[in-house]
């Protein structure tokens, strides 16, 4: 009967922790050119959407005709595009 819970026992093998190498992040190609956008706020972010008012803080832009320059990057471009209807843009 002994033998018999022993066979059905399941014999536990621990592993080795697996070692992970960090990725190297590559410089973004984009950012060499130094390509700049220019960007202007001509409507009031009142009333918006807090996601577009945390938005326009995030581009950097305070009060109404405010511009700053921007590094052109798809991330900057992608907030642009969110609130493009409150912006202008040059290149």
């Amino acid at each position: 009967m002994a033998e018999a819970k022993e066979a059905t026992k399941k014999k536990v093998v621990k592993k080795a922790p697996v070692k992970t190498v960090a990725k190297k992040t590559v410089a973004k190609k984009v950012a060499a050119k130094n390509s700049k956008v220019s960007v202007t706020l001509i409507k009031s972010f009142y009333g918006r959407l807090p996601s577009h008012r945390a938005t326009v803080a995030g581009l950097g832009l305070k009060r109404i005709n405010h511009t700053v320059e921007l590094i052109d990057t798809p991330e900057v471009r992608g907030m642009i595009n969110k609130v493009s209807y409150l912006l202008k843009i040059e290149n």
